[in-house]
């Protein structure tokens, strides 16, 4: 089998005690990355309380083991260059390394609820590639910096804690200007189809990612990257294609993701307020079978 890597998505609604122990499931069963998402307000979870993504990952470390620990995404709608490097930074160093800071251009729903103004999508990919470029720049010890929508200057302090190395970046992009992003910034592409393909038929979706796969290709190309040396992510359940549900369908899932180059497959947990949950035993005779 092509994949390397089996995520979980662990949804950040609730309380810590709700979350601590998918969390300690995640770890124990097998899977590689535990993921949580980065929103200020969320469709999904209307009235409910949403925790903040890397304060919980924080608290995560305490009670796992050996599962890397990541943002699926963090949101570049209102986080900024200089406070990501200092917060990946940090759960890098507390974590023992264990971060994966995934990084997605967010939600406009998330951009009105931090500064209230929704933003265009030209404005929200403006300021994704400022947000992935600056943060690059602060890891490289720059202090000033300026993009074509955010800047920093005057920074004094050093870019990590000694002997912390930078966390594995992935960029989530769907589109023409995240591939080519992602293509020349990230150590891990990410994908879950994009806006719209939640309506897509299982066919077409599949479709789909087999196009945003070979664009990514044709993206790493172009920057002089090897497609070879970027691994690939798929997130899946979004949409009308859940894996989750049965075994069959996530051993399924699994093979079509490994024949499109994915290297990584990402599921949600078994306990989410987007209406895919599904039984604990699913995942664990899953991931006992792809091993």
């Amino acid at each position: 089998m092509a994949l390397d890597r089996i995520g979980v998505v662990i949804p950040p609604v609730g309380s810590w005690r709700e979350q601590e122990r998918w969390y300690r499931w995640a770890d124990q069963v097998g899977y590689d990355v535990v993921y949580t998402y980065d929103h200020l307000t969320h469709a999904t979870a209307p009235g409910m309380w949403l925790s903040e993504a890397f304060t919980t990952l924080t608290a995560a470390a305490g009670v796992t083991e050996r599962i890397r620990l990541g943002t699926l995404v963090a949101s570049a709608a209102f986080r900024t260059p200089v406070t990501l490097a200092r917060i990946a930074m940090t759960v890098q160093d507390i974590t023992g390394g264990r971060l994966v800071l995934g990084l997605g251009a967010g939600a406009p729903t998330c951009a009105l609820a931090d500064h209230g103004r929704r933003p265009t999508p030209r404005e929200m990919s403006a300021r994704f590639g400022d947000v992935v470029r600056g943060y690059a720049a602060v890891l490289d010890g720059a202090t000033d910096w300026e993009g074509d929508t955010l800047s920093f200057h005057g920074l004094e302090t050093t870019p990590a804690p000694v002997n912390t190395p930078r966390p594995e970046l992935l960029l989530a992009a769907h589109g023409p200007r995240a591939l080519a992003l992602a293509a020349s910034h990230a150590d891990t592409w990410n994908t879950y189809g994009g806006p719209g393909s939640t309506a897509l038929t299982p066919d077409e979706y599949w479709d789909l990612l087999r196009r945003q796969a070979d664009g990514f290709a044709q993206a790493c190309a172009d920057a002089g990257r090897a497609p070879a040396d970027v691994r690939r992510s798929l997130l899946l359940g979004f949409g009308q294609v859940r894996p989750t549900r049965t075994v069959d369908e996530y051993l399924a899932a699994a093979d079509r993701a490994a024949a499109l180059g994915f290297d990584e497959l990402v599921v949600y947990g078994p306990d989410s307020p987007a209406g895919m949950d599904s039984d604990p035993a699913v995942h664990e005779r899953a991931l006992a079978r792809l091993r």
